[in-house]
């Protein structure tokens, strides 16, 4: 019998997309709804910047890039342009509802997809150092914890507070519950054990259709939930496959610009489910790290430092390119092999937080990333 064995990578490519909602409304407990909607795509591998935005302007650039420039470049200006796969992200920038940040990270630069993935949920000082999200305590700060619609809490969402979850199952009969049964496990335990059936007969009660699955049906689905009245307030979605080590462009299956073609398609899913909810959205993605200038052996680019992050959203009434270019040369490379990031995500993050849920920007930068002097890009962003 074959022996498999699931590494790191594989399961990097192999856990698909998934959704979570929150901040669904609490009567009795939820003040005034915030003054928009805010929603996150986690890109899982490190997303390739120089690929999903190429900057043809630069010198180097070809230079570096060999044959991972893409070819037939959608322009944005006279220096930055976006990757074909992106077309929907090109329509948006040029009616002025998206923007993208280059050369970015988050503070983080030894290059683990797992401790990645941890900072940029956690929001904290190091890896590993929160067991709450920066959108949840958002969310807590602007009092709308709610409640997430997921099968899982992800670290992004958890909040200092009780979490509490729901996820409609696609087992036949699941929601059948028999609730006298439930009544009496609940009289048969003690507070604990009786807090706990009280919340399953609760949810048992609910009437949820079942969720989809693919992540352009998933973000549309998103988009309907929260464009609702007492729909909640933010989402993620999370999509894999972003580690592309080797046959980065080759067209077969391992191609980044599929991997991209699924940004632009859950954008625009997005767009489609939010309908005039859109006017008051915010979009933005995160991913751990970005990727090597170069090409490696393999056709591909390995473990890097900046990246960029793609806005969209009626909230944004004019579209920008929004970087402070470090160049391309070996010696204005991040160790002389990754982009140089010059701007911190996180004051991307927090701009996003104070436009969608009304929270001042200092509170924010102490309370949510713990970082009191974190600048304040707001208006290069939302002005």
């Amino acid at each position: 019998m074959p022996n498999y064995k699931l590494t790191r990578r594989d399961f990097l490519k192999a856990s698909g997309a998934s959704l979570f909602l929150a901040g669904i409304p609490l009567q009795g407990f939820t003040q005034d709804q915030p003054p928009g909607k805010i929603s996150v795509i986690i890109l899982e591998g490190g997303m390739d910047a120089l690929s999903a935005v190429p900057a043809f302007g630069d010198p180097n650039f070809e230079k570096m890039r060999g044959i991972l420039v893409p070819e037939n470049y959608l322009k944005l200006n006279s220096f930055f342009g976006l990757h074909p796969s992106l077309k929907n992200l090109s329509s948006l920038m040029a009616s002025n509802n998206a923007s993208i940040v280059h050369a970015t990270s988050f503070p983080y630069k030894k290059r683990s997809h797992f401790e990645g993935q941890n900072l940029i949920q956690g929001g904290g000082l190091t890896p590993f150092s929160e067991k709450t999200g920066w959108l949840g305590r958002s969310l807590e700060l602007a009092k709308i914890p709610g409640r997430a619609l997921s099968l899982e809490m992800p670290l992004i969402l958890r909040g200092y507070g009780e979490n509490d979850n729901f996820f409609p199952a696609k087992i036949n009969n699941s929601s059948k519950i028999n609730i006298n049964l439930v009544e009496k496990l609940t009289a048969a335990h003690g507070k604990l054990g009786s807090d706990v059936f009280e919340k399953v007969k609760q949810k048992s009660l609910l009437t949820l259709e079942n969720m989809p699955r693919d992540p352009q049906s998933l973000a549309e689905y998103a988009g309907k939930a929260m464009a609702k009245k007492d729909g909640p307030t933010a989402s993620v979605i999370r999509l894999s496959g972003f580690d592309s080590h080797a046959s980065q462009d080759d067209g077969n299956g391992n191609d980044h610009g599929i991997d991209l073609a699924k940004i632009d398609g859950v954008i625009a899913a997005y767009k489609r489910g939010l309908g005039g909810a859109w006017d008051n959205s915010i979009i933005l993605t995160i991913t751990e790290f970005g990727r090597t200038v170069a090409v490696n052996g393999t056709r591909g680019t390995d473990h890097g430092y900046g990246s960029a992050g793609i806005l969209a959203g009626g909230v944004i009434s004019k579209s920008r390119v929004i970087s402070d270019w470090p160049g391309l040369a070996k010696n204005e490379q991040y160790e002389q092999r990754d982009l140089m990031s010059t701007i911190d995500y996180r004051s991307v993050c927090a701009a996003c937080i104070e436009k969608s849920l009304g929270l001042d920007h200092d509170l924010i930068a102490s309370k949510v990333f713990f970082e009191p002097k974190l600048p304040r890009v707001f208006d290069y962003l939302f002005s």
